[in-house]
């Protein structure tokens, strides 16, 4: 028996129960994870944005495929297990994350300090079918379990409240989306004292070292890359010259002026071809709005464009850019939402990428390993 980590949102975990708590559902890009997951395994649920243990579920069947909507119409958690639930806590009973019995023992977790910036990131509760081990998942077990039995009340406080009434849904034209109205937390409204502004120029500096390390990634695993004529000579002096040559001077694309003129600002671009493989924008201010509509202006200008978008940011922005991401104006394109083809990649995972050996022969999709998308489950 292996255990392995189900996040679900307030709203999922609600639609679950709703429909018989019978099915649990992950995304497409989680389809070989899905593969892990054999019959009999434990699927222990984690609240998002509550930041709680909510639940246990046993694997009663493999995977499968299933677009029938549970979680929402359309539903994107179409691959599927047929689950046999053990333990079921609403919000108020789930059991807090920091719980002593759970932070100081968790191996994800005890060498961290107590909800810290970027702690979710580091103790890995990012991505559902990540698994836990196995010391872990019965620690876990049994203190949801005991929790099952004496129903402790855990009230919701009034960040909890708030940050549940900021999601909301919404009616497009052919689908029910999830958007956020995000009411900034008081130390959201000013950068922090390190980001302030200086004659150096702190900010702009860490920039575009995070574009010379997304470049020279890019070169090592085959792409040929672009970066903004306004930052490719300051990139370029990061970079080693024998891979100088591997910099686009100006992109093979075939799109109208306005799209071309879109492209052309995106922080780095990874190009196979004639082709867009990838395409990242770095956010290292406090406001960190730029990046995302110039991704939403350009699947607003091209809907049917086959490229993955990544928001590149500060470890301590992670939650800011995941809550922004769902605002209205980003989840009412006719592609889709914004959330479901722009994810978060940490400075942090940016670097890790970057001294790792051997790149060329690694696969971009290694990228998958290291991004994040708003309320996986």
């Amino acid at each position: 028996m292996a255990y392995f980590l189900d996040l679900f949102t307030p709203e999922t975990w609600r639609s679950f129960q709703v429909h018989g708590s019978t099915v649990s559902g992950f995304r497409h890009r989680q389809r070989k994870a899905a593969e892990q997951v054999q019959v009999g395994d434990i699927f222990c649920c984690y609240l998002v944005r509550l930041s709680r243990w909510c639940g246990l579920l046993e694997v009663t069947s493999d995977s499968y495929s299933d677009a029938s909507p549970i979680f929402s119409d359309p539903d994107p958690f179409v691959v599927r297990f047929k689950v046999k639930p053990l333990v079921m806590l609403g919000p108020e009973h789930s059991v807090p994350i920091g719980d002593d019995r759970l932070w100081p023992h968790l191996s994800f977790t005890r060498e961290l300090a107590l909800k810290s910036v970027g702690w979710a990131q580091f103790a890995g509760l990012r991505s559902s079918l990540r698994r836990i081990s196995g010391d872990d998942g019965e620690i876990i077990s049994a203190v949801l379990k005991e929790q099952n039995e004496i129903r402790r009340l855990y009230p919701l406080t009034g960040r909890d409240e708030q940050l549940l009434s900021e999601r909301k849904t919404v009616t497009a034209a052919d689908r029910t989306v999830l958007v956020e109205v995000p009411v900034d937390a008081p130390d959201d409204e000013a950068p922090p004292e390190h980001e302030v502004a200086t004659d150096e120029k702190p900010d702009f500096r860490t920039s575009l070292k995070m574009q010379a390390l997304l470049a020279r990634i890019g070169i090592e695993m085959g792409f040929r890359v672009w970066i903004p004529r306004n930052d490719k000579q300051a990139v370029l002096d990061q970079i080693a010259p024998s891979l100088h040559g591997s910099f686009l001077n100006q992109l093979p694309l075939n799109y109208d002026d306005v799209t071309l003129k879109t492209i052309e600002q995106i922080d780095a671009i990874w190009m196979r071809n004639r082709s867009m493989a990838r395409a990242f924008e770095v956010e290292h201010t406090t406001a960190i709005y730029s990046g995302l509509l110039r991704m939403a202006d350009l699947l607003a200008l091209q809907p049917n464009m086959d490229i993955r978008l990544h928001i590149v940011a500060p470890d301590d922005k992670r939650a800011k850019v995941l809550r922004e991401i769902k605002r209205p104006v980003f989840s009412l394109l006719d592609r889709g939402p914004l959330y479901e083809n722009c994810s978060f990649l940490s400075y942090s995972s940016i670097e890790k990428i970057s001294g790792m050996g051997h790149l060329q022969h690694m696969s971009d999709t290694l990228i998958e390993e290291f991004e994040e998308f708003p309320a996986d489950d």
